[in-house]
């Protein structure tokens, strides 16, 4: 592994002035409700997707859905209370300075996004690890720096269970490792070098304890 470059970026990216909306968000495009600190279902790894039918396709666009009214880049299905392998990721609306290559092709980005990644497994590729100001939708309102390796090849199934390659780097590796994280019940607050976690505690506890204050007073 590279050395550490400090360059520091924001992954937190609104989506531009609402480009991909889906059909309206009609009744089968229902945004979910998203899960927040420090539910329990984010702390549990996914089991793996065994079944490839139709109610993974709606699952698939429903997690777009949410994502999308939430102006986020990538979602995972911890976030919405079930703990599988499964997430979604849209960079379309994000600025194109990172690079992919899909079965060893270079499809243009449209062609593959929004992107479903089934029972992903992530491989860290010789580069140099990055700083970039990551935010997440299970974490309203905290962000921090997070170092991570820029480069990585992910294998995963599609909506099909065909299985496929993606080696990528800058925003789009960072904004997978960071959903395949939730997938394996690890938090971006988890990556934090003490410093910067340190100065985030008191809001991560005021968060942790609105959502146990939540769920106590839910029917």
């Amino acid at each position: 592994m590279g050395g550490r470059t400090h360059a520091r970026r924001s992954i937190h990216l609104p989506l531009a002035h609402g480009k991909y909306t889906l059909r309206g968000l009609n009744n089968r495009l229902m945004a979910l409700r998203i899960v927040h600190y420090n539910d329990p279902v984010l702390r549990k790894k996914g089991d793996p997707v065994k079944v490839f039918d139709s109610s993974l396709g709606l699952l698939s666009e429903q997690m777009v859905a949410t994502m999308h009214t939430a102006s986020g880049i990538g979602l995972a299905a911890q976030q919405i209370g079930k703990a599988l392998q499964f997430c979604v990721v849209d960079l379309r609306a994000a600025d194109r300075d990172f690079t992919w290559e899909l079965d060893g092709a270079k499809p243009p980005l449209e062609l593959f996004m929004p992107l479903t990644l089934i029972n992903p497994v992530v491989t860290l590729l010789p580069s140099e690890e990055t700083v970039y100001e990551e935010g997440c939708l299970s974490f309203p309102d905290i962000r921090g720096d997070v170092f991570r390796p820029d480069a990585i090849r992910v294998t995963y199934q599609d909506l099909q269970g065909t299985p496929h390659t993606l080696a990528c780097d800058g925003l789009l590796s960072r904004c997978i490792q960071h959903e395949v994280d939730h997938l394996n019940g690890t938090l971006f607050i988890d990556r934090m070098e003490k410093k910067v976690r340190t100065g985030l505690e008191k809001k991560i506890k005021e968060l942790a304890k609105q959502t146990r204050e939540e769920s106590e007073a839910a029917p």
